[in-house]
């Protein structure tokens, strides 16, 4: 199975933090050169030296804001301009969580903009240098929302679907060009996202997070909840070559949880 990445360059959006990090340390493991980008510039360059490099990859970064389009999409076609980006990892922090008729309309309008229009902006500038490299790959870190709302994560819920359809229309749209486009749906993951969910949830209730955090795992089958790089192994996988005839997928990698197939 060829899972050697040497010689790609992959660009990982909020790679600071939990599955962002996780992904791109899993990209770097295979030989991938790593480009972060995210936010805290401080964070991004302290992270750079601790990333695998033991194939003579060189790893950088690039700052952008997700609530900024126009900048996200500057900095994109700053970092083509300098060199070809096969695979793109969009991933960006989610929505706060609450009942969907409490959410204002405002914040499905961020919330539409970070994911959806970023995304499309990165694919925008991004594309055209993967068909001229003969190597593309799109991975769509989303949530398992996709296959069945959440409880309490209305605005979540609705832009998670409107993410895994934009990602469906792509990759039908560049599967002629050899272009992969794929969503991995990550279930409960022991990251700071995970824990903030727990202490918002709970202070709605006027209960401890520990309580949340209880009746949460009683609904996985396999009685924990994942680590990050669980679910970076699969968007690893779907990055390198090995993947090169699935496209258009959406997968969980939720301990069982998800009800549906």
């Amino acid at each position: 199975m060829n899972l050697s990445l040497n010689g790609k360059t992959a660009l990982v959006c909020g790679s600071t933090q939990g599955i962002g990090l996780a992904t791109a340390e899993e990209l770097a493991s295979l030989g991938a050169n790593c480009v972060l980008m995210a936010r805290n510039e401080e964070k991004l360059q302290s992270i750079i030296p601790g990333l695998p490099a033991e194939k003579g990859q060189q790893h950088s970064y690039v700052v952008a804001d997700f609530s900024d389009v126009a900048q996200v999409k500057e900095a994109a076609t700053k970092l083509v301009a300098q060199t070809p980006v096969h695979i793109l990892i969009n991933n960006t922090g989610g929505p706060a969580a609450g009942p969907i008729l409490d959410a204002a309309t405002d914040d499905f309008a961020k919330a539409f903009s970070m994911h959806v229009l970023c995304n499309q902006a990165l694919a925008q500038v991004l594309v055209p240098t993967m068909k001229l490299a003969g190597y593309g790959r799109i991975i769509n870190i989303i949530s398992t929302s996709v296959k069945t709302p959440l409880k309490n994560l209305g605005v979540s819920n609705t832009i998670r679907w409107a993410v895994a359809s934009w990602a469906k229309t792509l990759a039908t749209e560049l599967a002629p060009f050899g272009i992969t486009v794929n969503n991995v749906l990550p279930g409960s993951t022991a990251t700071a996202r995970l824990e903030s969910l727990f202490s918002n949830l709970a202070a709605a209730r006027n209960v401890t997070p520990d309580v949340v955090s209880s009746e949460w795992l009683k609904e996985i089958p396999m009685q924990r909840f994942g680590e990050a790089h669980e679910i970076a192994a699969l968007a690893a996988f779907l990055a390198s070559p090995a993947a090169s005839y699935i496209t258009g997928t959406s997968t969980a990698v939720d301990g069982g949880k998800t009800p549906a197939m």
